[in-house]
């Protein structure tokens, strides 16, 4: 076991956090509600303490989880709330995973696999998206991969380029990862905002060795919350799950639990993210439109999700971003290094009004015209 060491984007966050930007470029969740917009659903006697029902959570929250995601492979039982998705994969690679066990993953993609990967002395196998492919997943090369596999993670959108994988491309991993005898991890945190298709399966439905983890933080704007989750099918790994954040962070918070059981009934889950898909709709075509007019930068067009990747013309990603937010620009946005992309930038479409894009892109454009 080794130490843990921090990554390039958290890093970028640590080192940016004073910076006090007027503008955000790549906000990579929804405009967050209010407070107020939950007071009249909340029990004023409310007792502050561990919800006193299960330790893997509110029931009927859990029982919200499954249904949004149309699960009916599994039971309530099988879900785990949990301090947001980062809480909910960090359990599931630090219960199956060892020193010298084979992890597989996508690149780029979410970082933090690779960072668990080398504490605990796994062997990270990295299969690469290609941006000339459109950043499809590299299917062959996987199939030789996960021979041998204990684990394989993804993102589904892929996070950081939008990329949905579809349901037919997903049940080939599933077959393999079965073939293989792997688990297989899929993160799902923007799920429910897919623009060229519609929502695929969760892992979990179609796969016994499969994991969903997922969260209110993305396409609800929750993400002050910390409420995620982790589903699977197989239930002594749930309790595994549970045994390791007993040693962490123990439980729940339970207003986390209850805001988060609230923003997930029926109705209210399906007017939040009929607005998240309406904003988030006309801000891609927007942000479409501006990279098409800026010769300087391209990208692939996110096929869900709330962000990805755009490629600068013989600019260093690094340099662009730390430019842009220092004066007179005053504007965020993360660099492509992040990801080990160096070339590019992460843009977005996430925030709302709060974001100040049209301030942002404004000064993008007097920033790539200066250079």
């Amino acid at each position: 076991m080794h130490k843990v060491k921090i990554h390039t984007l958290f890093e970028y966050l640590l080192e940016t956090t004073q910076a006090e930007p007027e503008a955000f470029v790549g906000f990579s969740l929804t405009q967050p509600p209010t407070l107020g917009a939950f007071i009249e659903a909340l029990d004023p006697d409310l007792p502050l303490d561990w919800n006193g029902q299960d330790f893997r959570g509110l029931p009927a929250l859990r029982q919200h989880v499954l249904e949004r995601a149309e699960l009916k492979a599994c039971t309530v039982e099988g879900v785990l709330i949990t301090a947001g998705a980062a809480e909910a994969n960090y359990l599931a690679i630090r219960q199956l995973c060892g020193p010298g066990d084979k992890i597989v993953t996508e690149t780029p993609g979410w970082p933090q696999v690779g960072v668990m990967a080398k504490a605990i002395g796994a062997e990270l196998i990295e299969i690469p998206r290609l941006e000339n492919d459109g950043w499809t997943f590299p299917m062959d090369q996987f199939a030789q991969e996960v021979k041998g596999a204990k684990l394989v993670f993804l993102t589904n959108p892929n996070n950081p380029t939008g990329r949905m994988m579809p349901e037919a491309e997903l049940r080939q991993v599933v077959d393999l990862c079965r073939a293989a005898g792997a688990w297989l991890l899929v993160d799902e945190v923007y799920a429910g905002l897919e623009w060229d298709g519609p929502r695929p399966p969760s892992v979990a439905e179609l796969y016994e060795r499969g994991i969903t983890t997922g969260s209110v933080s993305k396409a609800l704007g929750l993400q002050g919350l910390r409420t995620g989750w982790l589903i699977c099918r197989d239930e002594g790994f749930v309790m595994d799950a549970v045994i390791l954040r007993e040693n962490s962070s123990e439980i729940m918070n339970i207003m986390g639990e209850v805001i988060a059981e609230i923003a997930l009934r029926k109705p209210r889950y399906d007017a939040a993210i009929a607005i998240a898909r309406n904003e988030g709709e006309q801000t891609l075509f927007r942000l479409n439109s501006y990279v098409d007019a800026e010769t300087r930068l391209s990208w692939q067009k996110p096929q869900a999700g709330l962000i990805g990747l755009a490629r600068l013309d013989g600019i260093s990603g690094d340099d662009f971003a730390r430019r842009l937010l220092a004066p007179p620009y005053r504007t965020f946005l993360l660099p492509g290094s992040a990801y080990d992309q160096p070339q590019h930038i992460r843009i977005g479409v996430g925030g709302g009004a709060a974001a100040n894009l049209e301030l942002g892109l404004e000064r993008m454009s007097a920033l790539l015209a200066s250079i």
